[in-house]
């Protein structure tokens, strides 16, 4: 099938031009040189890719792979030894290599947003919050986006683009160029698992940035596993009830903050290009698609444009998910691809997905951290949390408060099951401020030790994940809550709650000292 380059629109420039690079076959060359200019350290996947490179967190796989189990077997054996980032030059199928477990550790997740340490970026949006948001929890949208308003970086459009430079429309197209995985043997085939999905809302024109998994049904059709939560799922009702068909553009290999954000659990009238060109400290560019009216990142590896029919399913699944376990097969919307655009020499973005401990520990971490202050500007009750690993996202969070007043835990239980996508959690554990909600083995100390089960437990009933396979029926189910803090004499303990035995900060200061002398 022919390639057919996109000249330079006027003013324009081509991608050699743009980036400073040159190319073969298996992308970039130029990894040991940055030669961007840009403000933020990675103006693209391939910058990213370098300085993982540079920095000797990552390893490339030059012997031909299998993107059907074997990627997925190699990169779980890696990312369980917390190993580097993978680049499978040659995959036994598709046109380009294969980048991977590029987020896989919260360090790597912190040099992917460009700083030492995911906690600078929730400091940042803390200092802001003191200085300009009301608190409360009516008021967070407002304050989000007056947050977003104060440091403005709204996208920018640029007339042509490298995602641009090779171009492949109507039965040119075809999804196999792609080195799309089946992760699992029970998977239901091959499914793209980094697609950054783009659409409008009919009526307002509001964009919505989305990551769903992608299922490739032939060589120009994809399922749209859009989940019943999902700003995607509520632009498509619309679309169906006025009986139009709804664009969609769906970019592969975007810069990692775009890549992150696309992920994030944003408030429906947030940006995710505003929260991205806020978290890189300058604007995301963007350009049209081709063939249908929605903008995509510019520095994108591929770019996929079609259509969802109003009306039209096909079964979707099953698939081996970050829950690990196969969702089942379900009717889902499907994408019918129209054109497709790549680089002169694309990488492909993917990810694994399984049981812990998986790649995307380090997606959520960073979500954790950054969107603390948020969630502190909801629920100023809050200290701290941790979204633990074999919890995937959903099923446990432990918070610490500072607390005050009788029943104080659980006003923050009832608090959070109402605050955005974080209230899809089934299991709350509540601590106290002084116990380290990031030490599992304290948490677990307090909420075995600290809990009296007729009095502590809260049960009742809640929305839940989608994907969450022990409720009884889809979307709904029980949920707990634990209440391990100290108990209080207005909460009816009247037996006085025992000190905790710690040691002297004399003695701990005297055996610091002599420590050497002791010989251990």
């Amino acid at each position: 099938m022919p390639h057919h380059t996109v000249a330079p629109r006027d003013g324009g420039v081509s991608d050699d031009t743009h980036t400073g690079r040159r190319y073969h076959r298996h992308g970039p060359i130029g990894f040991n040189e940055r030669v961007s200019s840009a403000k933020f350290p990675y103006a693209d996947l391939g910058e990213f890719i370098a300085a993982l490179e540079r920095d000797g967190d990552l390893k490339r796989i030059s012997a031909p792979v299998d993107p059907d189990l074997e990627v997925s077997e190699i990169t779980q054996r890696v990312v369980v030894d917390k190993g580097p980032a993978l680049l499978f030059e040659n995959p036994t199928r598709g046109d380009m290599p294969i980048a991977i477990n590029l987020f896989g550790t919260p360090e790597r997740m912190a040099k992917a947003l460009g700083v030492n340490d995911l906690n600078e970026i929730g400091e940042r949006i803390a200092d802001l919050i003191k200085l300009e948001i009301p608190v409360g929890f009516a008021g967070i949208r407002e304050g989000l986006g007056k947050l977003m308003q104060l440091k403005s970086v709204p996208p920018k459009k640029v007339r042509t683009a490298p995602c641009q430079q090779v171009v492949y429309k109507g039965d040119d197209v075809d999804l196999n160029r792609l080195p799309g995985l089946q992760t699992w043997p029970g998977d239901g085939g091959i499914f793209h698992n980094f697609g950054l999905t783009h659409t409008k809302h009919p009526e307002t024109g509001k964009r919505n940035l989305g990551l769903y998994r992608l299922q490739q049904h032939d060589k120009r059709t994809l399922g749209m596993h859009w989940q019943i939560h999902k700003d995607s799922t509520a632009h498509h009702a619309v679309a169906e009830r006025r009986g139009e068909r709804l664009p969609v553009a769906v970019a592969i290999g975007a810069d990692p903050v775009v890549s992150y954000v696309a992920g994030a659990p944003l408030p429906g009238e947030i940006d995710e290009y505003l929260f991205a060109g806020f978290l890189r400290g300058e604007r995301v560019e963007m350009v049209d698609c081709l063939t249908v009216p929605l903008q995509v990142p510019a520095n994108a590896q591929v770019i996929l444009e079609g259509y969802v029919e109003p009306g039209e399913r096909r079964p979707e699944g099953p698939f081996g998910d970050h829950t690990g376990f196969y969702t089942p097969v379900e009717d889902f919307p499907v994408l019918h691809v129209e054109c497709m655009t790549t680089r002169r020499e694309p990488v492909y973005h993917s990810i694994v997905t399984s049981k812990p401990p998986q790649e995307d520990y380090g997606l959520g971490k960073a979500t954790e951290r950054i969107f603390l202050p948020l969630l502190k500007l909801m629920i100023p009750d809050i200290v701290d949390y941790n979204m633990p690993e074999p919890g995937v996202f959903h099923n446990c969070l432990i918070v610490s408060i500072d607390k005050r007043y009788p029943k104080h835990a659980q006003k923050v239980m009832s608090a959070i099951w109402g605050a955005h996508m974080i209230g899809l959690t089934k299991l709350l554990v509540i601590v106290d401020a002084d116990c380290d909600v990031h030490d599992l083995n304290e948490v677990a100390w307090r909420a075995f030790g600290n809990v009296d089960y007729d009095r502590d437990l809260v049960v009742t009933q809640g929305p839940v994940d989608h994907l969450d396979h022990a409720s009884y029926q889809q979307f709904w189910g029980g949920k707990a809550g634990v209440d391990a803090t100290r108990k209080l004499p207005t909460e009816g303990y009247t037996r006085g709650w025992p000190d905790e035995a710690t040691m002297t900060a004399a003695v701990k200061a005297t055996v610091d000292a002599r420590w050497r002398e002791y010989g251990l």
